[in-house]
């Protein structure tokens, strides 16, 4: 009885991670236009923060828990997830244009949060409190530099309706915080339930944070950028996958550790690897020809199929982090 008590909580969380989400990003969104803020930049930064919630709210609470291979599987699997499946099924559904100005910054800030992370785990076996600071204060730096190139290259910017009609203030304000409330309430459901089943079929806290936890708080990414390609508002598809991956690294665990300090013995070398791999790899793939085709969408969604049939043998075979 415990058991389905448990799965009922966890799809009833999933449910309020997406909606949560989904209505945090159509109140901010709402209330961005008003700034002339371009697309990419809410792409960048309010969207990616808030399909990244979930992955923010999960961490925290497992961190809390003392379930620090959680937080830190949620992050390493969503960022391959993003990369992989998201970017991928976006991009089999419609070829991406690249915009030049990801180069520049937001790129390499993806690609170094990445690595900052590996280093995290590899030298000290996870992320304690001045790790935790540094990254904050990356993170800092970074969007008040989105916001203010933002506002300088967007003066006469248009508004974007792709992801919100418009809103009052106060019924945007009002689905921002009935948002956050459904991501709170969510990630604790879900948390709950991948802890039982992990317990329950005896499979490693770091498998079920790099899998279930990392697809099931990656569902507002998958549907955001889905959605924005196919209503062809392919700098919101991109800009959200590589903002959220930033975040994911630069905020979560910026302020997770903050709480408790966080060690991940589980997350192991392939993991951390492809992570990091896929980071520092899309970007030639962007840079030539500055389009995402259906090709690459295709083998971007292969390598994940093939990463998580890894996950899965390697789980039932070697227990222990490779």
């Amino acid at each position: 009885m415990e058991t389905f008590l448990q799965l009922v909580y966890g799809v009833v969380g999933i449910a309020l991670l997406y909606y949560g989400a989904e209505y945090l990003i159509r109140g901010g969104v709402s209330i961005a236009n008003r700034l002339r803020i371009p697309p990419l930049v809410i792409g960048l930064t309010l969207v990616a923060f808030g399909t990244s919630a979930p992955e923010l709210c999960v961490s925290v609470d497992a961190a809390l828990k003392g379930s620090g291979d959680i937080s830190v599987g949620n992050v390493v699997g969503s960022n391959i997830c993003n990369i992989a499946l998201i970017l991928g099924l976006s991009a089999l559904i419609a070829t991406l244009n690249v915009n030049r100005k990801l180069l520049r910054l937001d790129m390499p800030v993806m690609m170094a949060s990445a690595l900052a992370l590996c280093v995290c785990c590899l030298a000290w076996g996870g992320v304690g409190r001045w790790q935790a600071l540094t990254l904050l204060g990356g993170l800092v730096l970074y969007l008040g530099w989105c916001l203010y190139a933002g506002r300088r290259d967007g003066a006469s910017g248009e508004e974007d309706e792709s992801l919100s009609v418009r809103y009052t203030v106060p019924v945007a304000l009002l689905c921002v915080v009935g948002g956050l409330g459904g991501l709170v309430l969510g990630a604790k459901l879900f948390v709950g339930c991948a802890v039982h089943i992990a317990r329950l079929l005896s499979v490693s806290e770091a498998v079920i944070g790099l899998t279930v936890v990392a697809v099931g708080t990656s569902l507002p990414e998958l549907a955001t950028s889905v959605v924005a390609a196919l209503r062809g508002e392919k700098d919101i598809a991109v800009g959200n996958v590589v903002g959220s991956n930033i975040f994911n690294v630069m905020c979560i665990l910026g302020i997770a550790p903050l709480i408790s300090p966080i060690s991940s013995p589980g997350i192991g070398l392939v993991d951390l690897g492809l992570m990091a791999g896929l980071s520092v790899l899309l970007y030639p793939m962007m840079r030539r020809d500055l389009v995402i085709g259906r090709l690459e969408g295709a083998a971007l969604v292969l390598v994940y199929v093939a990463y998580l049939a890894w996950l899965v043998w390697s789980s039932v075979t070697c227990p222990l982090p490779v």
